[in-house]
């Protein structure tokens, strides 16, 4: 019998892995989710929250809009794309996932978190429209309800993440093929990260609501008695954000420790020049008083920042067994 051609022997681990289509479509989402995110945000900077009303999903109690005002169109164009558009995106991420990955896969397990943040992300959204704490509103429970928010945006920016780089993987994707390392300190890094994220948004909550015309105004609202909360807080933002520079610093000496099976160097080093960039764009936030430019800018940097440093930690924390 003649022996099979080398060509044709296929590995094994490589019949189990998903199609190079399915992890594209993966980070493709990720990216459109991001992007979301981003006109998210121009809805809060430009006070287009109420532009739908209090009407929730419809938009002023319709679908289509006659004579739609500017943030009208904002808004429902933020509801199309988030509502609409990210949530079939990731219904069916989540079915073509599942039915190409064999039993046990980890992105299984993230998909499986992404549905949930899915569902809370939107209920979040709605509590937000139907209770009026959009647009100029200074109700106290707006900025509570809008810091859940954008934490449950960022764990599903992480859930999403680590879908797609779960997919990509060709060692370590499974229950049985990864050991855990290090999870305590690489959680600390992330939550700190996560804090930062919701410290920041707050802040930018309490630029849009409580404008300054001057650095030097600024500064004075920040420290005087009389002003919200908000605005006297947003000192806070910066310095959790100076603080969480140890707790990555740690994680990426650990990280360019671990070539085992890939090297993290690159991924360090874009980390690194993230985290630099976002302290050079928080000086001209507060320098320019941030424009809403800015803003958008600003926030881009964070997930990506925030996506990179998942991936990281998935390296380090969900090492593949030799």
């Amino acid at each position: 019998m003649l022996p099979m051609p080398a060509a044709t022997i296929i590995p094994i681990h490589a019949q189990k892995l998903p199609s190079p289509a399915l992890r594209r479509f993966a980070w493709g989402v990720l990216v459109f989710f991001i992007a979301s995110i981003l006109w998210g945000a121009v809805v809060r900077a430009t006070g287009s929250g109420a532009g739908c009303g209090e009407h929730w999903p419809l938009c002023n109690g319709t679908v289509f809009q006659q004579s739609p005002t500017l943030h009208t169109m904002i808004e429902f164009s933020h509801r199309v794309s988030a509502g609409a558009i990210d949530s079939i995106l990731v219904l069916v991420l989540i079915v073509w996932t599942w039915r190409s990955t064999v039993s046990g896969h980890l992105a299984r397990w993230a998909a499986a978190a992404t549905i949930f943040l899915t569902v809370t992300e939107g209920a979040l959204g709605a509590v937000l429209v139907k209770f009026g704490l959009t647009a100029d509103s200074r109700s106290p429970m707006r900025a509570p309800v809008e810091a859940l928010h954008f934490s449950n945006t960022l764990l599903l920016l992480a859930s999403l993440t680590l879908v797609a780089h779960l997919l990509s993987r060709v060692h370590g994707y499974t229950r049985a093929t990864v050991r855990l390392t290090a999870p305590i300190g690489a959680a600390i890094a992330v939550l700190i990260v996560l804090i930062v994220g919701v410290s920041g948004s707050l802040a930018a909550l309490g630029d849009t609501l409580f404008p300054a015309t001057s650095l030097s105004a600024a500064l004075a609202q920040d420290f005087s008695a009389t002003s919200s909360w908000l605005v006297r807080w947003r000192w806070t933002h910066p310095t959790i954000a100076v603080l969480s520079c140890f707790f990555l610093i740690w994680l990426l000496v650990r990280a360019s420790k671990k070539t085992a099976h890939w090297d993290n160097r690159r991924l360090s080093a874009l980390v690194l020049v993230l985290l630099a960039a976002q302290y050079l764009l928080g000086v001209l936030d507060v320098v320019l008083l941030a424009p809403t430019w800015l803003q958008i800018v600003h926030l881009l940097g964070a997930d990506m920042l925030w996506a990179a440093l998942v991936v990281l930690v998935a390296r380090v924390t969900l090492e593949p067994i030799a």
